[in-house]
């Protein structure tokens, strides 16, 4: 007992005396000129030989590279004020405290790290990440597959053996860097509504112990794109539109960001909008991370072996979404946030003009649930 009192007092000693620093820090920042964005840096994940995770045909290392690519050339053919710097732009392998050393040398206003993800083949959508405390077993899985990279480093990770990453560290952490926090996650929620913008699932803002975000000494996000072990994902970001498209939404974000900063009001017209009659991409909103676990139910039109186009007459013009699961192509149309009712009458809907095996399915977090399950999670 008296051990743990003594551990407690310590650590509330050291998060005052982080508090103290983060006041000072923060004073310092409000009578300079920091706001204004003169360096960014972008940091395309793994590289070399680190592949990072991949599908079919898609690596991560390469499709982060390309889009990382593109997004700097944006920045600099709209903003040749600003200095652009890559943690690599080319395939080669850069350790993770490289990269964030990069970052903190460059005296950088901006970091922004570009990952791809990884999960089961019904797992979709991307997500922007913060430094923070993982509040589901899947964000800490995202953290300790991205931080494994360590162990391809020269001394196996040996340099990283003593650094403390646990709940109190990063919340000194958070508390030391506040003000820059609340910069990455004001950038991560920008970043999110482009990609809804885009067409794209949003997964939402959260918050997890990566080490690279730990390092960073600047506003700092961690962008998972898409999950390359979803066909239907790897197919959109495998390709060149797909990537210059997620590019584009990422400038869009960065712009919005900039201008906040700088206290510029102007629209920005560079996001690219979705015609869709699907209320799939109206699903989720990233104003709080209560969200993040919301059940969203669908109906399920179509189970194929093989693979179907968008357009295919079976779907009678409907926007369809694909996952698949046991090896089978599956589709469904519509999204229900948390109302199973409305989906049910929705699915009535459509026996009625045809699809006469139309069922309720759920989604949590971009994953099929089980539909009970899902049920009494929306009833509370």
């Amino acid at each position: 007992m008296e051990k743990t009192v003594r551990y407690n007092r310590y650590t509330v000693i050291l998060l005052f005396a982080v508090f103290t620093f983060s006041i000072r820090l923060n004073a310092q920042l409000s009578n300079s000129d920091r706001s204004i964005l003169k360096t960014v840096v972008i940091d395309a994940g793994h590289g070399g030989k680190d592949p990072g995770c991949h599908g079919g045909y898609a690596n991560e290392k390469t499709v982060c590279l390309n889009i990382a690519l593109k997004l700097g050339e944006m920045i600099k053919k709209k903003y040749p004020n600003i200095k652009v710097v890559y943690t690599r732009d080319r395939d080669v392998f850069i350790e993770l405290n490289e990269r964030a050393n990069i970052a903190n040398r460059a005296k950088a206003d901006l970091f922004i790290c570009i990952h791809a993800n990884a999960a089961s083949p019904a797992a979709y959508g991307s997500e922007t990440y913060v430094l923070g405390l993982h509040r589901t077993e899947s964000q800490q899985k995202v953290a300790e597959r991205e931080n494994s990279t360590i162990f391809m480093e020269d001394d196996k990770g040996a340099k990283y053996k003593d650094f403390d990453l646990s709940p109190d560290a990063i919340i000194a952490r958070q508390i030391q860097l506040s003000v820059f926090l609340n910069q990455s996650i004001s950038f991560a929620d920008k970043l999110q509504k482009e990609f809804k913008r885009l067409g794209r699932y949003d997964r939402g803002v959260k918050q997890a112990g990566f080490l690279v975000l730990y390092k960073t000494t600047m506003p700092s996000v961690l962008i998972e794109t898409g999950f390359l072990t979803n066909p239907n994902e790897e197919k959109f970001l495998g390709d060149m539109e797909g990537q210059q498209k997620m590019a584009s939404a990422m400038f869009t974000a960065f712009e919005q960001y900039k201008n906040e900063l700088e206290g510029v009001s102007s629209k920005t017209t560079n996001s690219i909008p979705v015609e869709t009659n699907d209320p799939f991409t109206q699903e989720q909103s990233t104003e709080t991370n209560d969200q993040l676990n919301k059940v969203v139910f669908k109906i399920q039109i179509e189970t194929s072996e093989t693979q179907l186009p968008p357009t295919a007459a079976k779907f009678k013009g409907l926007t369809v979404f694909e996952y698949r699961q046991d090896n089978l192509y599956k589709y469904t149309v519509g999204s229900f946030e948390e109302d199973f009712k409305a989906a049910n009458t929705y699915k009535n809907e459509l026996r009625s003009t045809g699809f006469a095996h139309a069922f309720v399915v759920a989604f949590q977090n971009g994953e099929r649930i089980n539909l009970e399950k899902a049920i009494k999670l929306a009833q509370k």
